[in-house]
C-alpha cells in the first residue's frame, strides 16, 4: 500500500478523510474517558478495589463466629521437599486472570486463588465466615460444621464464595494438576467447608467444640473431603506478581498426619493499634497442645 505523503494542511490527497478520522478518534477517546472505560482507568479501579484496606473482626472471646471478617493464613514453615519456595506467612488471596482483568470491567467467574506473603488485610485477602442457613450470624463456629467463605468481588454489592469440585481432564489446578479451588458467585454444596482439629488423635474429641481464633486448623472441602493446601514451591504468574498455587488436596506424612501445607489459621483483628492482625501475638507452641477441658470453655454461648 502506497504511503500518503500529504497531510491535511496541504489540501491534497485524502486530506478530508484524515481530518474526520482524527476527529472521530478524539471523540471516542473523550467519551471513554468521561465514562471511565479507558484501560488505565479500569486497571486503577480494579486495583483500588482489590487492594483497599479492610478491618478484620476482633474476637473478644478468642473464638470464630459466623459473620466474622478474617484472613486465611498458611503459617510459615520449611518445606524439605522443595529447594525453592515462598517463605513466611502466606494469606489466601483472590487472583483475577491477568488478561481478563485488562479486557473486562468486572471480575470473571470463576475467579482464581493464590497464596501471597501479605500480612495486611485488604480487599483481596479478607474473607467472611458465612452460614449455609444465613441465620447464624454471631453464633460460634464449631469443628465439623459446614460453613462458607465469602469475599467481596471488588465491590460492596457482589460476593464470591470459595468452592471446589472433583478433578477432571478439563478442570484442575494449573501447576500440580490436583483438585482446583476457585471463587464462584453461587452458594451451593460445592462451597461448603469444614474445620478439623490439627492433631488426628484428638480430632474426634474436639468434634463440636468451638474453633479458636488465630490457631492452626485444617480446612476440608465437605463434598470431596480434600484439604485446602498451599503449594509454596509452585509459583503462578498473577496480576500481582509471583504467588503460590492453592489447591484442594490432603498431604499426609508417614504418621498419617496432615503436612504443614494443609495448616491454616483464621486470623482476626488486633484490638491494639500497633498491628492490624493477631499474627504477631500467636503462640505456636501452645496452640496444638491445648487441653480438651480448656477447649470446652473457650467461648460462651
Amino acid at each position: 500500500m502506497a504511503q500518503n505523503l500529504y497531510g491535511p494542511g496541504v489540501r491534497m490527497g485524502n486530506w478530508n478523510e484524515d481530518v474526520y478520522l482524527e476527529e472521530e478518534l478524539m471523540k471516542d477517546f473523550l467519551e471513554k474517558r468521561e465514562k471511565g472505560k479507558l484501560l488505565i482507568q479500569r486497571n486503577r479501579k480494579l486495583k483500588g478495589n482489590l487492594l483497599r484496606q479492610m478491618q478484620l473482626s476482633i474476637s473478644e472471646d478468642e473464638c470464630i463466629h459466623y459473620g466474622d471478617k478474617v484472613m486465611l493464613v498458611n503459617p510459615d514453615h520449611v518445606d524439605p521437599e522443595a529447594a525453592v519456595f515462598l517463605a513466611g506467612d502466606l494469606s489466601l488471596c483472590m487472583t483475577p486472570d491477568e488478561i481478563k482483568a485488562h479486557l473486562h470491567e468486572e471480575l470473571e467467574v470463576p475467579c482464581g486463588l493464590s497464596a501471597a506473603p501479605t500480612k495486611n488485610p485488604v480487599g483481596r485477602n479478607t474473607f467472611v465466615v458465612l452460614s449455609m442457613d444465613r441465620n447464624a450470624n454471631g453464633q460460634v463456629l464449631r469443628y465439623g460444621e459446614d460453613f462458607c467463605l465469602g469475599i467481596m468481588a471488588g465491590s460492596e454489592d457482589k460476593m464470591l464464595y470459595l468452592a471446589s469440585d472433583h478433578r477432571s481432564l478439563l478442570k484442575s489446578a494449573k501447576k500440580s494438576w490436583l483438585q482446583e479451588v476457585s471463587l464462584v458467585d453461587e452458594m451451593s454444596y460445592l462451597a461448603c467447608w469444614q474445620a478439623a482439629y490439627l492433631d488426628p488423635q484428638l480430632r474426634l474429641e474436639y468434634e463440636g467444640m468451638p474453633i479458636p481464633a488465630n490457631a492452626k486448623i485444617l480446612i476440608n472441602h465437605s463434598h470431596t473431603n480434600r484439604g485446602l493446601a498451599a503449594h509454596r514451591h509452585l509459583l503462578l504468574s498473577t496480576y500481582f506478581g509471583k504467588e503460590a498455587e492453592v489447591a484442594a488436596h490432603t498431604h499426609l506424612d508417614s504418621h498419617r498426619a496432615e503436612k504443614p501445607k494443609n495448616h491454616w489459621m483464621l486470623v482476626t483483628g488486633n484490638p491494639r493499634k500497633d498491628s492490624p492482625t493477631m499474627l504477631e501475638l500467636r503462640n505456636p507452641q501452645g496452640e496444638a497442645t491445648r487441653p480438651l477441658e480448656q477447649a470446652g470453655n473457650l467461648c460462651a454461648e
